[in-house]
């Protein structure tokens, strides 16, 4: 009886792993704390041991793509358009989606710049890379005239600036003219040399335009967004390190937001509810936390600093630790208290106490005060789709300094690979959309879903078994990456470059999928009569 019911279970075991109830992502969830959002941490050139400036993105979400692909660069003849969507929800497919709907044209560039296309689309060829997190804001500034949402205005980002300068030029171009049309948004816009956080919010109903602000993050100081608005006071005369919209002040001022005689910071008046949730500013906590212990932050506080300097200078190992991280050994860990007693009569957390569990789950257990709307979240989640580490170098090439670090589903059990900025393909896997298919072994998503799904059912034990063959996987990708790039040097030519980067990349991709497969078959035979 217990092989025959095998396949109902494990079909039950993804279908309550890789779904949760669908929620709209209106600006009203959103400002109430609902922490199905992304967490982006940035670094500057002088916070980071090898000198690269960083931004990153965990693409938390139940209805974006899983596929990504590589865009090139474009020449269009004079008088072309390009169509601008926005997202709305699609039940029509295998599993929860979206759908775009045409809300305009806008006059297309001559040339566009070729890019990594992921949902949200990343890094182009010359090292400009984004990140991204929504923090909501006051619904009443959702304007329905505008035409641009924030994949579409990354997208455009990327094809027209090389710079992040010029990103928040273009940016205050393009939304005076043709609006914004969606939830406030922060994109981490990180370049060779430096990384600014871009808060951006509508600027009412029936208004066309948008309401931002910039800020740039000091170059030896290290920066988090967790779907809260974390600009404060703004100095719009020092542009070294703060541009806006010219109706940043007007508009607070016109609502009742502000008054001349206080002092003005941007997260108060645009998005003061997303100050007060506990899944947004426990993730702040935690990262300046483990980059900056000698702060001793207070836990519980309601603000932090926009950005602060790391104890010491933060490593790629560093922000994939911080990214799988769901606040083990701390009175935060959700599941500290399902505990079992051991063979030697010791107190510990169960082996099945899974920090994955979906909303249903936490809310039947009633666990540390619940997890939902306005509870916990943590930075590790299981429905993250994809997860990006960007790199941008000043002192390689362009197709080699651009590097995003990649990895598919909950980064807790996956594992990173490089995507150099000048590659001109991607595994065929990585391109295959899960969501759309269904359960695919030609997707590499699923893949890595499978695997997150069947090692959070035993996560005490089978957590061991997952590090023991990614994390030093994870070692032996970085150093065969820094052996390529090396090796690139002495190769002047652009084509042999890029031809070499892609079979890199390809040939990783093709591996840790092929790993992720055979780990999870594993994992299924080890643990057969465990679950």
């Amino acid at each position: 009886m217990h092989k025959r019911i095998k396949p109902l279970i494990f079909g039950l075991i993804l279908a309550v792993n890789s779904w949760c109830p669908v929620w709209s992502q209106s600006t009203a969830d959103w400002i109430n704390g609902f922490p199905d959002g992304c967490t982006s941490i940035t670094a500057g050139k002088l916070a980071t041991t090898d000198g690269s400036v960083i931004t990153s993105h965990t693409d938390d979400s139940h209805r974006t793509r899983s596929s990504v692909e590589i865009v090139p660069a474009t020449d269009f003849p004079r008088g072309s358009t390009t169509v601008i969507y926005r997202r709305i929800n699609d039940d029509t497919k295998a599993m929860p989606s979206y759908a775009f709907v045409k809300t305009g044209e806008i006059p297309q560039t001559p040339n566009t710049y070729g890019f990594i296309n992921s949902a949200y689309p990343c890094m182009n060829q010359y090292q400009l890379g984004i990140g991204e997190s929504t923090f909501g804001g006051r619904p009443e500034l959702r304007s329905d005239l505008g035409l641009i949402d924030c994949q579409d205005l990354i997208r455009l980002i990327l094809e027209r600036c090389k710079t992040a300068r010029e990103a928040l030029v273009l940016t205050g171009g393009m939304l005076n003219q043709y609006g914004w049309n969606d939830a406030g948004e922060c994109l981490t816009i990180a370049d060779k040399n430096e990384v600014w956080h871009l808060e951006i919010i509508g600027p009412g109903k029936g208004i066309m335009g948008a309401v931002w602000v910039a800020q740039r993050v000091p170059d030896d100081h290290i920066s988090v967004n967790a779907n809260a608005s974390t600009i404060k006071e703004v100095n719009v005369y020092d542009q070294a390190n703060f541009m806006a919209s010219d109706n940043l002040f007007e508009v607070a001022k016109r609502n009742g937001w502000w008054t001349e005689n206080e002092t003005f910071r941007f997260c108060n008046a645009y998005a003061p509810e997303s100050r007060t949730s506990l899944a947004s500013r426990r993730r702040e906590w935690r990262v300046f936390s483990l980059l900056a212990p000698s702060l001793k932050l207070d836990p519980n506080a309601e603000n932090y600093p926009f950005s602060v300097k790391p104890d010491k200078l933060v490593t790629k190992d560093d922000l994939i630790k911080l990214f799988k991280d769901y606040y083990e050994g701390t009175e935060f860990n959700f599941i500290k208290d399902i505990t079992v007693t051991d063979e030697q009569g010791k107190t510990v957390i169960s082996p099945m106490a899974n920090p994955f569990m979906p909303y249903d789950m936490n809310k039947i257990f009633k666990i540390n005060g619940g997890w939902g709307w306005m509870g916990e979240r943590t930075i590790a989640r299981w429905y993250t789709m994809y997860a990006t580490i960007i790199q941008c170098r000043s002192w390689l090439p362009d197709d080699v300094g651009g590097i995003v670090w990649f990895a598919l589903d909950n980064v807790a059990s996956s594992i990173y690979i490089p995507v150099f900025c000048g590659v001109n393909d991607l595994p065929q896997t990585y391109k295959v959309d899960g969501r759309v298919t269904g359960f695919s072994t030609e997707s590499a998503w699923w893949a890595f879903n499978r695997l997150g799904t069947l090692a959070a059912q035993r996560w005490g034990d089978m957590r061991k078994d997952v590090d023991t063959v990614w994390l030093p996987m994870q070692q032996e990708i970085f150093r065969r990456t820094a052996e390529i790039e090396k090796q690139l040097q002495g190769v002047t030519n652009p084509a042999e470059r890029k031809t070499l980067l892609t079979e890199f990349t390809v040939n990783w991709g093709n591996e840790v999928v092929k790993s992720a497969w055979k780990l999870g078959d594993f994992l299924w035979t080890k643990y057969d009569e465990k679950f």
